[in-house]
């Protein structure tokens, strides 16, 4: 019995040294707000409860006076608007706006740490520190080539896994029926 016991403890504490916690995730050196704000059109995720069903979704975000207001918006393959939730998100004190905070439904938050930015604000690649959310968002429905290899090059770097993106489909947004 003591045998078992040994080894049952013994199991434990290797399996518990084995799991630890991802690095700390690191975001952008800062955000500026004002330029951030506007629309944005996701081009790839990791799959998540709240956007399923969603081939495309939108971002709105507009800076109010002590936070930013968040629109977001889900779109099926015909580009019809399936589902709209409102939201506020709160800048993380010394995070130089990098780190936010999103309540969709009051007490309720979720991480949103910008980790890259493109120079002029072209696109955006979002997650939290337990690498189970990533959303790759755009000003516009598609993403160049280039800025597609520079982000998926860099990925792994942050923990995640350009294997579990879903990719959405531009021709979901009504204002990609025009584009060629």
């Amino acid at each position: 019995m003591h045998y078992l016991m040994t080894f049952i403890f013994t199991i434990f504490m290797l399996w518990g040294c084995s799991t630890s916690k991802p690095a700390p995730l690191q975001t952008v050196n800062a955000l500026d707000l004002k330029q951030y704000q506007g629309k944005w059109y996701e081009i790839a995720r990791y799959e998540n409860h709240f956007e399923k069903g969603c081939v495309g979704a939108t971002a709105d975000y507009a800076l109010q006076s002590d936070h930013v207001a968040v629109t977001n918006s889900c779109y099926d393959a015909q580009g019809a608007m399936t589902a709209q939730a409102q939201g506020k998100a709160y800048a993380i004190e010394n995070s130089q706006s990098t780190k936010l905070r999103v309540t969709f439904f009051w007490p309720f938050f979720g991480d949103y740490w910008v980790l890259m930015m493109g120079d002029d604000y072209r696109y955006s690649v979002v997650g939290d520190p337990s690498r189970k959310y990533l959303w790759i968002l755009s000003r516009t429905a598609t993403i160049s080539d280039s800025d597609r290899k520079t982000i998926l090059s860099k990925l792994h770097e942050f923990g995640y896994s350009s294997d579990l993106l879903y990719w959405t489909d531009p021709k979901a947004y009504p204002t990609a029926k025009s584009m060629p």
